[in-house]
Protein backbone atom coordinates (compact mmCIF):
# COMPACT_ATOMS: atom_id res chain seq x y z
CA UNK A 1 0.00 0.00 0.00
CA UNK A 2 3.28 2.45 1.18
CA UNK A 3 4.70 1.89 -2.13
CA UNK A 4 1.97 3.10 -4.41
CA UNK A 5 -0.26 6.05 -1.99
CA UNK A 6 2.86 7.30 0.19
CA UNK A 7 5.36 7.36 -2.87
CA UNK A 8 3.28 9.04 -5.27
CA UNK A 9 2.95 11.81 -2.42
CA UNK A 10 6.75 11.58 -1.28
CA UNK A 11 8.16 11.07 -5.46
CA UNK A 12 5.39 13.22 -7.75
CA UNK A 13 6.87 12.08 -11.03
CA UNK A 14 6.45 8.43 -10.56
CA UNK A 15 3.22 8.04 -12.69
CA UNK A 16 5.18 9.69 -15.32
CA UNK A 17 8.37 7.56 -15.26
CA UNK A 18 6.43 4.16 -14.75
CA UNK A 19 4.17 4.94 -17.60
CA UNK A 20 6.53 5.40 -20.19
CA UNK A 21 8.70 3.04 -22.06
CA UNK A 22 11.60 1.13 -20.46
CA UNK A 23 13.99 3.06 -23.35
CA UNK A 24 12.34 6.51 -22.15
CA UNK A 25 12.66 5.21 -18.67
CA UNK A 26 16.60 4.87 -19.10
CA UNK A 27 16.88 8.80 -20.26
CA UNK A 28 14.84 9.77 -17.42
CA UNK A 29 17.00 11.28 -15.41
CA UNK A 30 14.45 12.74 -12.68
CA UNK A 31 12.96 9.02 -13.08
CA UNK A 32 15.27 7.36 -12.25
CA UNK A 33 16.70 9.35 -8.83
CA UNK A 34 13.50 8.88 -7.92
CA UNK A 35 13.53 5.56 -8.64
CA UNK A 36 17.18 4.78 -6.44
CA UNK A 37 15.78 6.68 -3.73
CA UNK A 38 12.50 4.06 -3.43
CA UNK A 39 14.65 1.79 -3.55
CA UNK A 40 16.76 2.65 -0.79
CA UNK A 41 13.93 3.87 1.20
CA UNK A 42 12.58 0.37 0.58
CA UNK A 43 15.50 -1.89 1.55
CA UNK A 44 15.88 0.66 5.02
CA UNK A 45 11.96 -0.11 6.03
CA UNK A 46 12.55 -3.46 5.09
CA UNK A 47 15.38 -3.73 7.61
CA UNK A 48 14.37 -1.47 10.14
CA UNK A 49 10.34 -2.52 10.33
CA UNK A 50 9.61 -5.09 8.41
CA UNK A 51 12.64 -7.47 9.95
CA UNK A 52 12.24 -6.46 13.36
CA UNK A 53 8.03 -7.09 13.29
CA UNK A 54 9.43 -11.02 11.59
CA UNK A 55 11.02 -11.96 14.63
CA UNK A 56 8.68 -10.38 17.06
CA UNK A 57 5.85 -12.51 15.76
CA UNK A 58 7.82 -15.66 15.24
CA UNK A 59 9.07 -15.40 19.09
CA UNK A 60 5.45 -15.02 19.74
CA UNK A 61 4.13 -18.25 17.67
CA UNK A 62 6.89 -20.05 18.95
CA UNK A 63 8.13 -18.99 22.34
CA UNK A 64 6.15 -20.90 24.76
CA UNK A 65 5.07 -18.00 26.24
CA UNK A 66 2.02 -15.80 26.42
CA UNK A 67 3.98 -12.65 27.71
CA UNK A 68 3.85 -10.54 24.50
CA UNK A 69 6.87 -8.15 26.09
CA UNK A 70 8.95 -12.13 26.27
CA UNK A 71 7.95 -12.29 22.56
CA UNK A 72 9.75 -8.03 21.57
CA UNK A 73 12.25 -8.95 24.02
CA UNK A 74 12.93 -12.48 21.90
CA UNK A 75 12.51 -10.98 18.73
CA UNK A 76 14.27 -7.83 18.56
CA UNK A 77 17.06 -9.94 20.19
CA UNK A 78 17.18 -12.18 17.21
CA UNK A 79 16.69 -9.35 14.78
CA UNK A 80 20.01 -8.23 16.36
CA UNK A 81 21.90 -11.83 16.05
CA UNK A 82 20.58 -11.90 12.21
CA UNK A 83 20.64 -8.34 11.00
CA UNK A 84 23.87 -7.90 9.20
CA UNK A 85 23.12 -11.97 7.05
CA UNK A 86 19.56 -10.06 6.63
CA UNK A 87 20.04 -7.00 5.78
CA UNK A 88 22.59 -8.44 3.12
CA UNK A 89 19.87 -10.72 1.77
CA UNK A 90 17.52 -7.85 1.92
CA UNK A 91 19.27 -5.96 -0.24
CA UNK A 92 20.29 -9.10 -2.76
CA UNK A 93 16.51 -10.00 -3.39
CA UNK A 94 14.63 -6.77 -2.78
CA UNK A 95 17.43 -4.16 -4.61
CA UNK A 96 16.71 -5.81 -7.73
CA UNK A 97 12.85 -6.49 -6.93
CA UNK A 98 12.61 -2.82 -5.95
CA UNK A 99 14.19 -1.65 -9.33
CA UNK A 100 11.87 -3.86 -11.02
CA UNK A 101 8.35 -3.48 -8.84
CA UNK A 102 9.19 0.57 -8.91
CA UNK A 103 9.57 0.75 -12.63
CA UNK A 104 6.70 -1.12 -14.12
CA UNK A 105 3.04 0.69 -13.93
CA UNK A 106 1.44 1.80 -10.84
CA UNK A 107 -1.28 -0.93 -11.56
CA UNK A 108 1.28 -3.43 -11.65
CA UNK A 109 3.19 -2.72 -8.58
CA UNK A 110 1.01 -4.62 -5.88
CA UNK A 111 1.00 -7.58 -7.88
CA UNK A 112 4.68 -7.89 -8.41
CA UNK A 113 5.37 -6.96 -5.01
CA UNK A 114 3.08 -9.53 -3.76
CA UNK A 115 4.64 -12.05 -6.02
CA UNK A 116 8.35 -10.92 -4.67
CA UNK A 117 7.37 -10.51 -0.87
CA UNK A 118 6.13 -14.31 -1.12
CA UNK A 119 8.94 -15.83 -1.99
CA UNK A 120 10.79 -13.41 0.40
CA UNK A 121 8.86 -14.21 3.37
CA UNK A 122 9.03 -18.44 2.39
CA UNK A 123 12.79 -18.38 1.77
CA UNK A 124 13.18 -16.27 5.38
CA UNK A 125 10.53 -18.53 6.98
CA UNK A 126 12.65 -21.35 5.71
CA UNK A 127 15.96 -20.14 6.77
CA UNK A 128 14.99 -18.51 9.78
CA UNK A 129 12.13 -21.10 10.82
CA UNK A 130 13.85 -23.60 13.32
CA UNK A 131 16.32 -20.91 14.42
Amino acid sequence: WYQVNVFKRLFPGIEKFTSQPWAAKLTDVQGLLALGAQTVLDVGVLSMVYLPTFYVFKAGVFSGTMDPMQWVASGLSSWKTNIASDAYDVVRVWGPADLVCFSVPLWLRLPVRHIVSFVWTSYLSFIRGSK
